[in-house]
């Protein structure tokens, strides 16, 4: 199966809240930017655009978007290692979030051309911009 990402617009940051704290952005998902939330052994989180960080976070910001066009099947197997080994070849960085449907890359923002490149050369199709 050849996969298709897309490069989403906007940047985004991994955040980290300590417990009690606001762990997800209160602003309504009225567009499709890629937000979600983690909790679980003392950590609480997520990924959001950079503007809708929780106030007193710890915050790792400039990250780009790359959507896996899914739905991916439940059964497919080894799709992370096949988009990932590309990137480690290239000593690109990655923080992955997976849904229901597919899987989410973010690459620091001033790897994106490296990282469309080292895709693209592995026979992805990336759809930038």
């Amino acid at each position: 199966m050849r996969l298709t990402l897309s490069v989403e617009p906007g940047l985004y940051a991994v955040h980290r809240g300590d417990a009690g704290s606001v762990a997800t952005p209160s602003r309504p998902a009225e567009d499709s930017a890629l937000r979600v939330h983690f909790s679980g052994a003392g950590e609480f989180g997520g990924v959001c655009p950079e503007e809708e960080v929780p106030p007193g976070s710890r915050v790792e910001g400039g990250w780009r978007w790359l959507r896996v066009h899914g739905p991916l099947p439940f059964t497919a197997i080894g799709v992370l290692a096949r988009l990932s080994a590309p990137l480690a070849a290239a000593e690109i960085s990655i923080f992955v979030v997976s849904s229901f449907d597919t899987d989410h890359l973010l690459v620091a923002d001033d790897r994106l051309p490296d990282a469309i490149a080292a895709l693209r050369a592995a026979d992805f199709e990336v759809i930038a911009g």
